[in-house]
């Protein structure tokens, strides 16, 4: 029998009120490492305020400029805050490493403890850990952040058409640990690397690399269990530690596993990692593991473990209104809930990494991630993206091997983004992508690395395993149709280069209708909803027609803040999105993908919201994925359809009767029913 040595620490957390917050923490040799969260009680102030602070309370995560859309206007506060905590710290806590661990500050962080600067972070969407452990005494203690989003020239992103929200905007938490740990100081990562060495449906070859940080020199063993989705051990492996060596690494092998399958089986095992010492745990991390093998052909599209898998979703950016990028977990758990709402397959996370919950989600919801670095071209203002500066690049190749590091045992993540739309004007950014992409390479050289363009078709080829492009046809330029004359062309030009549309889409107000098909002007203030349903509808009758498009990413799933918009019914959104800012109004072409994508049943009446109507004949447009439907009006039955090929039904030459008007879709499936309504008025003489 193991003896357990048990003693409580207690933790206690104080504002300058003196309010307390304890939190007891065990020390129980099961169980190793604590995570304390550290998101509530804070007191920040603006560092400009400093003869007579204006200092307020709040809670992580938080930004102090979540507004800058709201306003409208292009200059918005990129300035600096500081953020305090008091924590009062035992003597048995002192004996323990304790490190304080961000999820995300924005853009740059210094820490100080008791007036002492601890380090600096530069970059706003990757994590960073410090160890504070000698910078504490018994006794009260002073927690100091000073954040930046101040414009900088060696901080990406340099530019572009998305808010940078300042503020430590995603958690922070205190992790104490034994002096004999698994390192937390590689990058923000959690110091366990699982390689997929070899997968097949009748064997899995895994290597697992474990980085520790050893202060004392004892007798060490290092225990990695695999479990199943069950929590059954299936595996275990066990290596002695030298002392010497800060890695160790162990081979395991499964027979016949489940394989990680997308949406249709997004099966997990767990890798539990122990560090011992006379067979106790000292340190244990659990990481998620999906054993899958993909390829991407250039004329058949992606296959994901040997099967053709569509790869179509959205991008977005982690915005809301009122909240900026201070997203809490439950304003996540939304976002992902619209996006396997809609049937999407995938998600390219646009234009920098997300917090670790959505690629937790992903996982387990079975979605595929293209994750990519904020390295992102002028998207509407002066300037550049990239220009050729030693502290800039060797800032940029931090963050990328960040992003590789923090993500690198999600199995949803297959891709890694290098950038977004980049010019080629002045310092040419291709020679240093090349290099990127060596390092992405070096990192990891079991995915695929990607980039995002906007320019000609032979622009940035080789510097990536695969190349996307951003096309707005019928928004900015051209028309609806010629996405499938482009399509077309690249892929005759470029036969052996896998073709992704990375973006497309057209700006809507929800608000705003025309009985005239007439393109507005995308820097306009008329941006009816018809022009954006239509935009999707065409869009996506060429694109599912083409397997060679191995991918068709949506701009963007929710409207977000930018700052230099003066278009649409709003200053300073970006109104692309498929919901609206709030998160509160899904617009039409919503709807249309997800009764395309999403195989659950499905009528809606399209343009319901358009009320007010001048003529007498009208088209009734309804999308459905069911067998058929029927139109009613006013009670009586018009007539039944079958919608075509992506599930829209239209009634031509409908006369509305003066007054109000009841719209009713229905239709059923396995003898369910289901139906969508609205009332539609129509006045002579309006």
């Amino acid at each position: 029998m193991i003896l357990r040595y048990l003693y409580t620490i207690i933790l206690f957390v104080s504002l300058n009120s003196g309010t307390l917050l304890s939190a007891p923490l065990t020390n129980n040799h099961d169980i190793g490492r604590k995570i304390i969260p550290l998101n509530h009680q804070w007191t920040f102030y603006q560092s400009f305020d400093f003869a007579n602070p204006q200092k307020t309370h709040v809670s992580l995560p938080h930004s102090w400029n979540a507004s800058a859309p709201i306003t409208g206007e292009a200059k918005y506060d990129r300035s600096r805050g500081i953020y305090q905590k008091y924590i009062q710290v035992s003597k048995e806590l002192l004996s323990k490493r304790l490190f304080l661990n961000f999820e995300g500050a924005n853009s740059v962080a210094q820490l100080f403890v008791n007036n002492r600067f601890i380090g600096e972070h530069k970059g706003g969407y990757t994590a960073f850990s410090f160890e504070i452990s000698s910078f504490l005494i018994e006794g009260q203690n002073q927690i100091e952040v000073h954040v930046s989003n101040e414009h900088r020239m060696d901080v990406i992103p340099l530019i572009g058409d998305f808010n940078v929200y300042g503020g430590i905007h995603r958690p922070v938490s205190l992790i104490v640990t034994e002096p004999n740990c698994i390192t937390l100081l590689d990058y923000g990562s959690s110091g366990i690397f699982i390689t997929q060495k070899k997968v097949r449906s009748d064997i899995a070859e895994i290597e697992v690399k474990s980085k520790l940080s050893l202060t004392k020199r004892q007798p060490m063993v290092l225990r990695t269990v695999i479990r199943d989705q069950k929590g059954k051990k299936i595996k275990e492996a066990k290596e002695r530690v030298q002392f010497e060596k800060s890695e160790v690494i162990q081979y395991i092998t499964i027979d016949n596993p489940t394989l990680w399958d997308g949406k249709e089986n997004p099966y997990l095992y767990s890798v539990e990692v122990c560090l011992l010492q006379n067979d106790n745990v000292v340190d244990n991390i659990t990481q998620p593991m999906g054993l899958r093998y993909f390829s991407v052909d250039s004329d058949k599209g992606f296959f994901l473990n040997g099967s053709y898998l569509d790869l179509h979703g959205a991008g977005m950016h982690l915005d809301k209104y009122g909240k900026g990028s201070a997203l809490s977990s439950a304003d996540l758990r939304e976002d992902m809930d619209l996006i396997m709402d809609l049937g999407a397959t995938a998600m390219r996370l646009t234009h920098y990494p997300y917090n670790k919950e959505i690629y937790d989600m992903s996982d387990k919801e079975g979605l595929v991630l293209w994750t990519e670095i904020p390295l992102v071209g002028p998207g509407g203002f002066s300037g550049f993206g990239y220009y050729k500066n030693a502290d800039l690049e060797n800032h940029i190749t931090q963050v990328l091997i960040e992003m590789i590091r923090q993500n690198y045992n999600h199995p949803s993540v297959f891709f890694w983004g290098l950038g977004n739309e980049l010019a080629l004007k002045g310092d040419s950014p291709e020679p240093f992508l090349r290099e990127l992409n060596k390092i992405a390479k070096q990192e990891d050289p079991n995915r695929l690395t990607t980039f995002a363009s906007n320019l000609s078709d032979s622009d940035f080829q080789g510097i990536s395993d695969l190349l996307g492009w951003n096309k707005y046809y019928g928004w900015y330029n051209g028309k609806f149709t010629d996405i499938a004359m482009w399509a077309d062309n690249v892929h005759r030009s470029l036969p052996a280069v896998p073709i992704c549309i990375s973006e497309y889409g057209a700006g809507a107000s929800p608000f705003v209708y025309s009985e005239q098909h007439q393109k507005p002007s995308p820097t306009g203030r008329f941006h009816p909803e018809q022009w954006q349903t239509d935009f999707h509808e065409e869009h996506w009758q060429q694109l599912k027609s083409r397997p060679f498009i191995f991918g068709k990413f949506i701009w963007a799933l929710a409207d977000f803040g930018s700052s230099i918009r003066t278009e649409g019914d709003k200053n300073g959104i970006n109104d692309k999105g498929l919901v609206t800012y709030d998160r509160k109004i899904k617009k039409d072409a919503y709807y249309f993908y997800k009764a395309n994508w999403n195989p659950d049943p499905l009528v809606y009446i399209v343009n319901k919201k358009f009320v007010e109507r001048s003529n007498l004949a009208v088209s009734v447009k309804a999308y459905s994925n069911l067998p058929k439907v029927e139109l009613w009006i006013n009670g009586e039955r018009y007539s039944q359809k079958s919608p075509n090929g992506i599930s829209i039904v239209v009634w031509d030459n409908v006369s509305l009767k003066e007054g109000s008007n009841h719209i009713i879709v229905k239709g059923e499936r396995d003898n369910i029913k289901f139906e969508d309504e609205c009332y539609w008025n129509f006045n002579l003489g309006t």
